[in-house]
């Protein structure tokens, strides 16, 4: 049983997105009468549960997704970190995760102060519409992310 704090906070929830749907014939629900933070706060806790450490998201990583791509089986993507590339201030690894595909990392990159750019350039498989994350794990143990919604009309992953 939840607490009672938590049931009126549900309760608050799911009055207020009634209330938004039936005045604004379901618009309204998703403008920014909506609470952002909560997008950003679900996004940032499903980032923890898949990598074991809360993320932010940050201007310093780009992820570009064409917003809709006929199929699913190669979504072009490119992805850049802002990092002077430095011993004290580099990318270590950046993480892509599609979270409706069959195996939620879809990619995994590695650098090094001496790859000189944190940038990648690659098409990536998801198995339907969904927010792809890119995790980009810094030197000093921080976790920067970007998110970039993709709709995909057939499925890359059978």
């Amino acid at each position: 049983m939840m607490p009672s704090s938590s049931r009126l906070l549900v309760l608050r929830r799911s009055l207020l997105r009634t209330a938004l749907g039936i005045a604004g014939g379901g618009l309204l629900a998703r403008s920014s009468l909506a609470l952002p933070d909560d997008d950003a706060a679900r996004d940032s806790r499903l980032v923890e549960q898949l990598i074991g450490r809360p993320a932010v998201i940050s201007p310093r990583v780009h992820l570009s997704m064409p917003p809709a791509f006929a199929n699913g089986y190669r979504v072009p993507m490119t992805l850049s970190v802002d990092s002077p590339m430095t011993e004290a201030d580099h990318v270590r690894v950046v993480h892509v995760l599609a979270p409706k595909n069959p195996i939620i990392p879809a990619a995994e990159f590695h650098f090094t102060p001496q790859s000189g750019a944190a940038v990648i350039s690659t098409r990536v498989r998801l198995a339907q519409s969904q927010t792809v994350f890119a995790v980009a794990e810094m030197s000093d143990g921080s976790l920067l992310m970007a998110r970039s919604w993709v709709k995909v009309d057939i499925n890359g992953c059978a």
